[in-house]
């Protein structure tokens, strides 16, 4: 086969793309990723991973504030912005080096520079002027997303910052206004809270973190507001005046309308797919919402192109992404086990504190949506392990049919919950129903027996509350 001849090639080395080409590469497929910054794309590089070095910190450092409820003292306690955030970019750093190596150990080809559909089958890379021809039977799209900008919130890079800029501060500003309390808004609020700085986040839906659960919502609301950052929900910024260091949010909500000042503004108003300079204008594939449509296998409109990840439309989640292109390469290969993604089962995560996380259907989106439905809840203030550990805000929330058993979603706030909403992904995967998760065993003392309390809970049989 010739070197610009391939089975598949892959559009991008984010989450979805690099785990799409390493399992190709297992199918036996001769595979290329066509990548034009670093391997690993906007999650290892500049989102999950480095923003998890940082919030890593911050949990530290906020820890040290608290060192006399464990017995212990300390004093002078500090931090040097610059040596955190060279941490989190060596971290991002290491973990891009094993992405190239996992290439190599699949004999995968790395292609660098700026892809786009050139015809059916057909791929034009273009690096340092010079454009390149590659063939694939089959082509897949990974080209992640990026920030949505808003008329008059445009990111600058200096007063108004994206994700980038707010990873890599190079000072600690005194005061900072979050606009948007999705997963992005809520973990840089937690972030730079945790760090000193006044935050003030301004989200034009009714409730902070929306697409969870009301109840988990409203903990988590009622927990920041503990920390003290200021949230305004049903509001939004109708205008945003930019001074020599500062920037000043016109506010409206309920009617009445005020100001915000801070040193620097965040917007995480959500994200449109990178979609632009791919050639799509010349196939069938279709654009909806800034996102490509696809069927259930991640096949576009166009014959032997397909699109996963951010790309092909919310929820925007690397292990969504990752699992969308396993499942579209085993179509291809035409693996009888392939089985299309069952989006109920997407577990979703927030790296704030409390933590919090959740799978399937809320309690209210199962009854709109016609279940009765059983809901069982425990706080961690009766978990001996978080009791131990200090950290002992939340709870654990279960929405079971009524009818069936069937688990219908799990909804966590408090620690390390991130840690523990797989344990109903499982179950759920399994079609597993409450009677076999309540003869199920968990380890004591460990946070995951609040799992086994809510489910216990859910049916009048919890024992410890």
């Amino acid at each position: 086969m010739p070197e610009t001849q391939f089975d598949v090639i892959v559009i991008g080395g984010g989450p979805g793309g690099y785990v799409c080409a390493i399992r190709a590469a297992q199918l036996g497929m001769r595979t290329a990723v066509v990548e034009r910054e670093a391997l690993g794309g906007v999650c290892l590089n500049w989102g999950c991973i480095p923003t998890k070095a940082l919030l890593r910190t911050s949990e530290i450092y906020s820890t040290l504030a608290t060192l006399e409820k464990f017995g212990l003292s300390a004093s002078d306690a500090g931090f040097d912005i610059a040596s955190v955030v060279k941490r989190s970019r060596d971290v991002a750093g290491q973990l891009s080096g094993g992405v190239k190596t996992l290439m190599r150990r699949n004999k995968i080809q790395v292609i660098e520079g700026s892809a786009r559909i050139a015809g059916r089958g057909s791929v034009a890379v273009e690096k340092d002027g010079q454009v390149t021809s590659y063939e694939a039977d089959h082509v897949v799209l990974a080209t992640g997303a990026r920030p949505r900008a808003l008329p008059g919130l445009e990111a600058d890079g200096k007063l108004v910052w994206t994700y980038r800029e707010a990873m890599t501060p190079s000072a600690m500003p005194k005061s900072l206004l979050v606009i948007g309390s999705g997963a992005i808004g809520i973990e840089f609020a937690s972030f730079y809270r945790a760090m000193g700085a006044r935050v003030t986040v301004v989200e034009v839906l009714p409730r902070v973190l929306p697409v969870e659960d009301e109840e988990i919502s409203a903990m988590a609301r009622k927990a920041f507001e503990k920390q003290g950052i200021a949230i305004h929900t049903g509001a939004s910024v109708t205008a945003l005046a930019r001074h020599a260091d500062s920037v000043t949010a016109t506010v409206t909500a309920d009617g009445t309308t005020f100001e915000v000042t801070a040193d620097r503004a965040i917007s995480a108003v959500g994200v449109v797919g990178n979609t632009e300079g791919l050639g799509l204008e010349n196939t069938r594939v279709q654009i909806d919402r800034g996102f490509i449509v696809t069927d259930e296998w991640q096949a576009t409109a166009e014959p032997g192109l397909y699109a996963i990840g951010d790309v092909a439309g919310p929820p925007c989640l690397a292990h969504k992404a990752m699992h969308e292109g396993v499942v579209c390469v085993e179509r291809i290969a035409g693996l009888e086990t392939a089985r299309p993604l069952n989006r109920r089962r997407i577990p979703g995560c927030t790296y704030c504190h409390p933590q919090v996380a959740s799978v399937g259907l809320s309690e209210k989106a199962a009854r709109d949506a016609g279940f009765e439905v059983k809901v069982g809840k425990f706080p961690f203030v009766a978990n001996g392990k978080a009791i131990a550990l200090g950290d002992s805000e939340g709870m654990i929330k279960t929405v079971f049919d009524a009818a069936t058993g069937e688990l219908l979603g799990a909804h966590l706030i408090g620690p390390e919950v991130t840690e523990l909403v797989h344990t109903f992904a499982l179950a759920m995967t399994l079609e597993t129903t409450e009677e076999a998760l309540m003869e199920t065993i968990f380890p004591h003392p460990t946070l995951s027996e609040s799992i086994h309390e809510s489910v216990l809970a859910a049916y009048g049989r919890a024992i410890h509350i």
